[in-house]
């Protein structure tokens, strides 16, 4: 019988949410590794007020990698966000569904472990770590800013400047878990998502980048297909890849996907256009170190806010089946 592929995607976000839902349907050793630096919307209520880690990129990978014997029923509620109420308008029930467990149990690891069980997961959800740690970007003005909801919204000042550096302070160690992942991994998926802070926000943990690099797998980065205003502004695809690579190390990265033109509706492109946002220019060129697989990745959905959702959300995706099929053909 031949061993499954071991497969680590590391993110955070709709990104990631869209990657393993296309990869659960096919015969893999699923893992995944998240984000724990968010401080915007419900999880600054998490963090300020429950004294917990944020646990919204968490949730979305959860209901993501639901076995689909999973009752439909406690899927939708744990998307359901709360449009009304003080105090919770803005809280999914998912997020606070977690909370209580993390205070019955005393660990968050262990609330993170029932809830998976409870949904029946196919796959291992990862935090990147547990540290209590926050985001610091400092831009090519001059200025820093603490906090990651501050750096995906940014002041109009550093929106249009260039990040520079991201670190974390305090500085924050990699979980045990996502190192021995990462080593033991066959492909390694990075992104899609916001580039700061989806994905390198998880190279800058203590140890992460360090192991990616050490690991034998095949390193495959899917390129966005929108920039996003205040982290990368005018970025074409190259850019993107240049950002990654500065904190992996150069020629880590094995394969990029990356999208062809998209057909967007001209209202869609004009609510991008008031965001300062563009789609991503494809001008990357292979080599015999890199591999480029450029192709129709894109949905036809266009995807709106949920009630009740304060952040700003992507509109234009990466459908999942498309997604999955291009880094399956890589193993």
């Amino acid at each position: 019988m031949l061993k499954k592929p071991n497969v680590v995607v590391i993110g955070g976000g709709t990104g990631t949410y869209t990657v393993l839902t296309g990869l659960k349907s096919y015969p893999v050793n699923l893992s995944v590794i998240v984000s724990m630096m968010d401080s915007g919307g419900s999880n600054r209520v998490l963090r300020d007020e429950f004294g917990i880690l944020p646990t919204s990129d968490i949730r979305q990978c959860i209901v993501a990698l639901a076995s689909k014997n999973a009752n439909g029923l406690i899927r939708n509620l744990f998307t359901y966000r709360y449009s009304q109420g003080t105090g919770i308008e803005g809280m999914t029930f998912g997020n606070l569904f977690m909370a209580a467990l993390t205070d019955i149990y005393g660990s968050q690891e262990k609330a993170i472990e029932k809830t998976c069980k409870f949904l029946e997961v196919k796959g291992k959800i990862i935090p990147v770590t547990y540290d209590n740690s926050h985001l610091v970007a400092r831009y090519e003005n001059g200025a820093q800013v603490l906090g990651e909801h501050i750096i995906d919204e940014p002041s109009e000042k550093n929106g249009k400047s260039r990040i520079v550096e991201l670190y974390l302070a305090p500085p924050a160690k990699a979980n045990k878990k996502a190192i021995d992942a990462i080593l033991k991994a066959d492909l390694i998926v990075i992104g899609p998502g916001d580039l700061y802070t989806s994905l390198v926000c998880n190279l800058v943990v203590e140890g992460v980048s360090e192991a990616v690099r050490k690991s034998k797998a095949k390193k495959v980065y899917v390129v966005n297909l929108m920039t996003k205003y205040g982290q990368t502004n005018n970025f074409s695809a190259k850019d993107h890849l240049k950002v990654i690579e500065s904190y992996l190390g150069q020629e880590v990265i094995n394969v990029c996907i990356v999208n062809k033109k998209i057909n967007v509706p001209k209202t869609v492109l004009k609510r991008y256009e008031e965001e300062n946002a563009e789609l991503v220019k494809n001008d990357l060129k292979g080599n015999q170190k890199l591999q480029i697989i450029s192709g129709d990745f894109h949905s036809d959905i266009v995807f709106e806010k949920h009630k009740g959702d304060k952040l700003k959300r992507s509109l234009i995706r990466h459908d999942s089946q498309k997604l999955a099929k291009a880094i399956m053909s890589i193993l």
